[in-house]
């Protein structure tokens, strides 16, 4: 009876740890099968080694317990580079670039065939690297610390671009944050743009006294033709004649008044005195 006992207890037993296996096993296909896409990120799927060209889109997905998914992020990454580059007179200057840069979502897989998940390390950062001292090579060191600095970063980001997205990686933006000289050169330079700005200060002035006498001369010209008119205009006979139209009006004013009539060379009324 007791064996009986202890035989149901083991085949009871078994029982348990088979359905605890089951569960188990249930519980790790169910897992494998369920997969989370979190945000800023694609699916690569892998199928013993092939890989679908297809990615997974963000949130949850339903799965062959089978394959395997590589999440790759898709979000804008940040490389910032700091090195020794030479100038086009062959000065070395410390410059740091920032890169900003994310994977193509639709090309992630063909990323994952070609360059793998450490595609930073193996693709964008050297590409990064040669493109800073390529571009600065062809750049004197004063544009890298004038306004040209803007159009040097420019270039970088046109020759950087299709480099990186021909393997499935977008450029977004360059930056030049930080752009050290060597001491002499530094001072040279701001030598040299602070005596090219007394340059264009002094032809300012220039143009500007050039014009205030261009302005003075042709003034002076008017006034003259003003004074040639009119003192051609002022003859003999027509001042008599207005002379002659203020006596009339005098004569017909209501208020009284003393006009004597000029006998001199030009007869011209004069008015000595005159009250209501």
């Amino acid at each position: 009876m007791v064996e009986r006992v202890i035989n149901v207890d083991v085949g009871r037993g078994r029982r348990y740890i088979i359905i605890g296996v089951v569960i188990l096993l249930a519980i790790m296909v169910l897992k494998r099968t369920i997969v989370v896409i979190p945000a800023g990120h694609v699916g690569v799927v892998s199928f013993f080694g092939k890989v679908s060209d297809t990615p997974l889109e963000a949130g949850l997905r339903l799965m062959n317990p089978l394959a395997h998914v590589i999440k790759m992020s898709i979000r804008t990454e940040e490389l910032t580079e700091t090195a020794s580059v030479p100038s086009k007179e062959g000065l070395t200057i410390d410059l740091d670039a920032t890169l900003l840069f994310r994977l193509d979502p639709r090309k992630a897989p063909q990323v994952y065939k070609t360059i793998g998940v450490g595609y930073v390390d193996v693709v964008v950062i050297p590409q990064f690297r040669a493109v800073i001292r390529g571009v600065t090579a062809e750049y004197e060191a004063k544009a890298l610390y004038t306004s040209e600095r803007e159009l040097l970063a420019s270039k970088m980001l046109d020759t950087l671009r299709p480099l990186l997205e021909g393997r499935g990686i977008e450029v977004e933006k360059i930056l030049l944050r930080s752009i050290t000289l060597p001491g002499k050169v530094k001072a040279a330079i701001e030598e040299k743009l602070e005596a090219e700005q007394q340059a264009e200060k002094m032809k300012f002035v220039l143009d500007r006294e050039r014009q205030e006498a261009e302005r003075k001369k042709i003034e002076a010209e008017g006034i003259a033709a003003f004074q040639d008119i009119v003192s051609k205009g002022l003859s003999e006979n027509f001042l008599k004649w207005k002379g002659i139209e203020v006596t009339k009006e005098l004569a017909a004013s209501q208020n009284a008044k003393v006009v004597v009539i000029g006998a001199g060379k030009d007869g011209l009324p004069l008015i000595l005195g005159g009250s209501e």
